[in-house]
């Protein structure tokens, strides 16, 4: 209303946070594919299925590990917002 808050971004600016933020998305599933697959995944592949116990073991390091995510995401955030109100003392 009176120029305080968020400065508008350029739609330069705003396809470059949207690709950023599609790179960190791909990152993240990358990796939480790698990390719940070596610990849920049997390596001999004996079956071409997932077992129940894999499939679940799958479903619930996913949840865990986009609640993890989450979690450090809000708290990164709630820091950055202190140190931008300290800067703007």
């Amino acid at each position: 209303m009176f120029g305080f808050g968020q400065p508008k971004l350029s739609s330069e600016e705003k396809i470059a946070a949207v690709e950023n933020e599609i790179k960190v998305m791909t990152e993240m599933q990358t990796r939480m594919a790698k990390i719940c697959s070596q610990k849920c995944l049997d390596s001999t592949y004996r079956e071409g299925e997932l077992s129940k116990g894999e499939a679940s073991c799958l479903d619930r390091c996913s949840a865990k590990f986009f609640e993890a995510h989450t979690t450090i995401s809000e708290q990164l955030q709630k820091e950055q917002a202190a140190k931008g109100g300290m800067m703007g003392r």
